[in-house]
Formats: structure tokens, sequence, C-alpha cells
């Protein structure tokens, strides 16, 4: 039976074209770390935990505009509306709110 954890990690492979180097790097973990997070022999910190988390719930927003693929650019582009930062960045700095209030506008058809 898959863990908690690894269905995360499955969800943000198959909504955000996310991969295990990509968790490893948000989350500032080895790559060999998020494998055994996927296997169930590890499990995050708490704090990886709301991170990871954090990051599923952002892709699951963005696969409601995009395709996968184009989820992950998203996340590693800069964005005007993020005083041209990177999502993927603000969500490792604990910002995730000002990359959910990007997509609320998004939502609301005022992105631009």
């Amino acid at each position: 039976m898959t863990n908690a954890v690894a269905k995360i990690l499955d969800d943000l492979k198959t909504n955000g074209a996310l991969k295990g180097m990509d968790v490893a790097n948000i989350a500032d973990v080895s790559p060999a770390t998020v494998s055994r997070w996927n296997a169930g022999s590890a499990f995050p910190q708490p704090k990886t935990q709301l991170l990871i988390s954090d990051l599923r719930y952002v892709v699951d927003r963005l696969s409601d505009f995009y395709a996968p693929d184009e989820a992950r650019m998203w996340l590693y582009s800069r964005h005007r509306l993020l005083a041209d930062q990177r999502p993927i960045d603000l969500i490792h700095e604990e910002r995730t709110d000002e990359v959910l209030a990007i997509l609320e506008s998004l939502d609301a058809g005022t992105f631009t």
C-alpha cells in the first residue's frame, strides 16, 4: 500500500511533471532521501511535510489551468506579479500565500 508521502510525490509527478530531483531541490534534501520517502523507508520532517503539501496544493491548483509540463514551467518561470521571482523559490521560502494569490487571479481571469 502506498504511504501518504508517496501519494503526494505521485501527485506532483502526475499533475506537475515534477521529478524527485525537483522535490529534493525545493526541500533541500538529496534525491536519495526523496526516493526513501517514496519507498516508505523514511519520512520527511514535519516542516518539510508542510512544504511538500503546499507544493502539492499549488500544483493541484495549476492543473486547473495547465498541462503537467506547463505547470512545471510555470513554477520555474519568473513572474512580473511576483516581483520577477519564481513561484518554486517562494514556496521554498514558505511564501506560498503569494503564489496562491497569483493563482486566485488566474481563477478570476485577471492574470496578466
